[in-house]
Formats: C-alpha cells, sequence, structure tokens
C-alpha cells in the first residue's frame, strides 16, 4: 500500500491549457498544421541585445549562483526602469529577481497566506492563483466579475466579499484572460480599502508594457504598500528563461528573501545577466516595434471575431488575448474547443480554465501568431462553423 498524496492536492486542477497544448502538438507530430491561439506565449524570439549579453557572460564560465534576491545590477537595472518609465521611485532593495513570476507569486503568498485565510481573486482569472493560494492552505475566493466592469473588481466587490476569515486580494491589470485594466482611480480605491481592513493586495503586472491605448502607470504609483508581481516573459519576450519579480513592500524583504534562500536558492544566473541587457534602449525599441505589431493583431481579430458570431463583452486594452462569449454559437465552450482543433486545426482556449463564471459560454484568443495565420484561423473557423 502507497501513501496517498498530500491533501493539499484534493482541490487542486490541472491547468487545462497545457494538456489541450499537448494534445495540439501531438496533431503537429502526427504532420497536422495547427494554427496556436491557445497559450499565452509571444511568438516573438528573445530580443538580440538580451542574447548577446547572455552569451558574453556564459563565454566567461563564471557562472555561479547569484544572491538570493538576485544580481545587485540588475535589481537597480529594474528600479530605474520604474523611475524612468512609469514615474515611480523605489529602492532596489525591495527588488527580488525571482523564478519567473510564478516564482514572485509564490514568494509573496508563501509571506502572507496563513492556513485558513482567504483571498479575493476575480472570476474569470488565472487558474494558477487560486491553486497557489491552496498550495499555502488558504481559501480562494472568486469574485465573479462583469462585463460592464470590463471584468475587474470594484471597491465594492472588495466590502461584499470581505470577511474576518480574509487575508487579502489578488488582482491583475492588465488581466488574463481578458486583456483589460483596472481603472487607476478604481485601483486606489481598491488598495485603500484593503488597507483599512489590515490586509494585503498583491497587483499582478505581468503584461505591464503591453498595452495599446496608453502606457498604463504601475500600481505602484498609487502606494508602496503592494506588493507587485512582474515578468521577463511578456513585454521583453523572455519566456523560456524563468525570470522574473516581486516588488516588496520594505518591511517584508527580510522574510522575501528568507523564504528566497530556502525555496530557490536564486534565480538563473545565466537569464539574469541575459535581462541586463533588457532595458537597453535598442532594447526597448525592439519592443516597442513588437508592442505596435501586437496592437495590429488585436485591431484585425476583434472585429473577425464579432463578424462569426462571438462578442466581446469588453474589448482587450492589453496582453494579447480576446475573451469572447461564444453562447451563440455552442453550448459547450470545452468541446466546441476539442472539435476546433481536431477538424480544423485551431487551438483555442476555453473557459474551463479560467473559473466559474459561465466557464462553457466563453472561449479565449491568443493573438500570439502573425497576421497572416491569424487570417488563415478565421477562414478555418468560418468554415468549421459552416459545417
Amino acid at each position: 500500500m502507497h501513501p496517498l498524496s498530500a491533501s493539499r492536492l484534493a482541490n487542486i486542477e490541472p491547468f487545462h491549457v497545457m494538456e489541450l497544448l499537448t494534445h495540439a502538438k501531438a496533431l503537429e507530430a502526427a504532420g497536422r498544421d495547427i494554427i496556436h491561439m491557445e497559450i499565452g506565449e509571444p511568438d516573438f524570439p528573445t530580443p538580440a541585445p538580451i542574447i548577446a549579453a547572455a552569451q558574453t557572460r556564459l563565454a566567461r564560465g563564471d557562472i555561479f549562483y547569484t544572491p538570493a534576491l538576485g544580481l545587485p545590477e540588475l535589481r537597480e537595472a529594474i528600479a530605474e526602469h520604474y523611475r524612468t518609465r512609469y514615474g515611480v521611485s523605489i529602492a532596489p532593495s525591495r527588488i527580488a529577481v525571482t523564478a519567473g513570476a510564478s516564482g514572485a507569486l509564490l514568494l509573496a503568498l508563501a509571506c502572507m497566506v496563513s492556513p485558513g485565510s482567504e483571498w479575493l481573486l476575480t472570476d474569470p482569472g488565472y487558474p494558477c492563483n487560486a491553486n497557489f493560494v491552496r498550495a499555502f492552505e488558504g481559501l480562494p475566493v472568486g469574485i465573479q466579475v462583469r462585463p460592464e466592469d470590463r471584468f475587474q473588481p470594484t471597491p465594492e466587490d472588495i466590502e461584499r466579499h470581505w470577511n474576518e476569515r480574509t487575508g487579502g486580494a489578488l488582482f491583475a491589470s492588465p488581466a488574463n484572460p481578458t486583456g483589460t485594466l483596472i481603472d487607476e482611480t478604481v485601483l486606489g480605491d481598491i488598495a485603500r480599502c484593503v488597507a483599512k481592513k489590515g490586509g494585503t493586495l498583491i497587483v499582478d503586472e505581468i503584461y505591464q508594457g503591453l498595452t495599446y491605448e496608453q502606457d498604463a502607470r504601475s500600481a505602484l504609483s498609487i502606494s508602496d504598500d503592494i506588493f507587485i508581481v512582474q515578468s521577463f516573459s511578456k513585454y521583453f519576450n523572455m519566456t523560456g528563461w524563468r525570470l522574473g519579480w516581486l516588488v516588496v513592500p520594505e518591511r517584508y524583504t527580510r522574510d522575501i528573501e528568507k523564504l528566497a534562500q530556502n525555496l530557490f536558492i536564486a534565480a538563473s544566473t545565466i537569464a539574469q545577466y541575459g535581462a541586463l541587457a533588457a532595458f537597453l534602449p535598442e532594447t526597448i525599441d525592439i519592443l516597442e516595434q513588437r508592442r505596435a505589431e501586437f496592437k495590429r493583431r488585436r485591431d484585425y481579430l476583434v472585429p473577425a471575431l464579432e463578424s462569426l458570431g462571438f462578442h466581446l463583452p469588453a474589448k482587450p486594452e492589453g496582453a494579447f488575448y480576446a475573451y469572447t462569449d461564444c453562447s451563440t454559437l455552442t453550448p459547450d465552450s470545452h468541446q466546441f474547443a476539442l472539435s476546433l482543433l481536431e477538424r480544423a486545426g485551431v487551438a483555442v482556449t476555453p473557459g474551463l480554465d479560467f473559473g466559474v463564471a459561465a466557464p462553457r459560454s466563453h472561449i479565449r484568443f491568443a493573438y500570439t501568431t502573425g497576421i497572416e495565420r491569424l487570417e488563415e484561423a478565421i477562414d478555418r473557423i468560418r468554415t468549421f462553423l459552416a459545417k
């Protein structure tokens, strides 16, 4: 007889989009042409200056551990990025370089989630957040956010869901799966509400930089007392490097350092040396050209999807997702996505991954492939719907 897995696994669901990706890859291996609109990974390669910086360091051969919170010069570069791009002054000592944004989330939640405490999350929202809370014996509480609020929380939502067991809230702007932003005034009201109640606010800004009508400000412009999760994956096109960072309220920096020492030792050394070039002017020029291309893709895809009968309750303002209501086309988005993949070779993500708020009537499309492939995907979907 073998021992059972820990009880915390009972309520942790698989990341369905990754399983759908596995199925899509199997079809590709069998010779099928698959258009990938399911995974949140930019199709652009890592900018050349970042690769060159990593290669230069690699050639030296001295790739040893860094301090647990990261290379001092990278932490300084991140702080300077906040100053020049967002007009926010933060001490480099408050920045922890992590193994991806997931590592940043794990550190923040390991620091702040007590067993049995409740944490407010948006529904729909990034599926792993709830599982991160569960991993530390907390209880995720979904706020079913509404299209009329652009699928973002309001201060009234905080008041309605807060109780004596609530430890804090974790929200994203821009958000996955909807691509929407929290209005800055609303976020300020939320931050003050959470602070008044003695709770913790964590803001996921991993798509910061990828906004299209405005260069969104960081939540750090509202308060120093917020944990900020960031990533080199999305705007900086460094997904496989597994590098992110956490901006920590000053009083928790020692706690975060102790956790990082024990859980990770440190983030990848070679990735950190590469990331030193992420903020160079020549790199930012490349990234801004790519941001313009993402906007072009969005501006093509949204009306194209609407012409097929998909409804977008809220226009995406950032990230690279279109979260659509497909209820007039199918009663079951999960089965629809499977059929679309198998019969038309288009991979999309059903709402099942993002919560319990009408998942069967929603599908997320990622515009992380070129315009020509998006046009081909629309043609394939049109043919699929006609049959």
